[in-house]
């Protein structure tokens, strides 16, 4: 029998997922919302504008929300730019108002996909490096996750339970030892690790948990596209082409992804009572279907760092 999530595990939750625009941030919405969750999505790019996004796509948050709503929950599309602490001072003036609190705060602010390059770009040197293109994946990395905190996080701990999510791209161990793509996207995801380790020593007298969550592969709108496939037919990027050449995708594109994958890891861990014993952990997407049960929406459950 094929895995489905519980549609009533987070009835009655407040939920906020920062960058909720598409990619990851759009999956663990669609998770918290097949749970039954109010979930309040957060990102630049809007039906009323873009906001200054980096990017030149047409996901809204609004889309977004109603896809939460569609999966069972409750979706809230907010637009707002977490580089700009007024916006988000003024974000949670208005959950304060309207909810009271929030019980999961996802911070999954990223941005900087172009900035980072392609695999031609990766390995460049940091003195050969755009020194603004750096820092600003170091503002959009790290100051997006800082400042949304800092506004949130007393919302989080108002009553205990609270669980803060990290996300970022590879686990403090598989980091470790591993160079990532260049000086700064290397700092910024270590960075966003060790934030939720220090988040999760000032929050535990609270009763609130914090926890980074790292996906596999992820087949976001930008990864299919790059490879021109849907998330319908994902699996044609691992045929050889019209040609009988090679494939689109390398072969480790077979264990990508779903984004709603991670996020119902994470939305089984908000339900969990026991989530406290995660408390300053670094894990992957598969480590927590694998603690729960919980598996891809096409019943899979992928490990895409289990060979890297």
């Amino acid at each position: 029998m094929m895995w489905s999530p519980d549609p009533e595990a987070l009835r009655g939750r407040v939920a906020v997922v920062a960058g909720a625009t598409r990619g990851a941030g759009r999956g663990f919405a669609a998770a918290l919302g097949e749970a039954g969750a109010t979930v309040i999505c957060t990102g630049r790019s809007s039906m009323q504008g873009r906001s200054g996004s980096d990017y030149d796509r047409p996901e809204t948050v609004e889309e977004t929300a109603e896809l939460v709503t569609r999966l069972g929950g409750t979706g809230i599309a907010v637009q707002v730019d977490h580089l700009d602490p007024g916006q988000v001072q003024a974000l949670a003036g208005r959950l304060r108002r309207d909810h009271g609190r929030i019980d999961v705060l996802v911070n999954d602010i990223w941005g900087a996909e172009l900035l980072k390059g392609g695999p031609a770009q990766w390995n460049t040197p940091l003195w050969e490096h755009d020194l603004d293109d750096g820092l600003r994946i170091l503002r959009l990395a790290v100051d997006t996750h800082l400042i949304t905190s800092h506004h949130l996080l007393p919302l989080l701990i108002a009553e205990p339970g609270g669980l803060l999510v990290e996300v970022t791209d590879g686990t403090t161990a598989i980091n470790a030892d591993r160079y990532r793509i260049s000086v700064f996207y290397d700092l910024a995801k270590a960075a966003v690790n060790r934030l939720a380790f220090s988040q999760g020593h000032e929050l535990e007298p609270y009763g609130a948990t914090a926890v980074a969550v790292s996906p596999g592969w992820l087949r976001s709108e930008m990864m299919l596209d790059n490879f021109g496939v849907t998330e319908d037919n994902w699996r044609d990027a691992l045929l050889p082409d019209r040609s009988g050449g090679l494939p689109t995708a390398p072969e480790g594109f077979a264990r990508s992804e779903s984004p709603r994958y991670v996020g119902r890891g994470v939305a089984a861990l908000a339900a969990d009572p026991g989530r406290a014993r995660w408390n300053q952990q670094s894990v992957t997407s598969a480590a927590l279907a694998r603690a729960y049960g919980c598996t891809d929406v096409d019943g899979t459950r992928p490990d895409g760092w289990s060979t890297r």
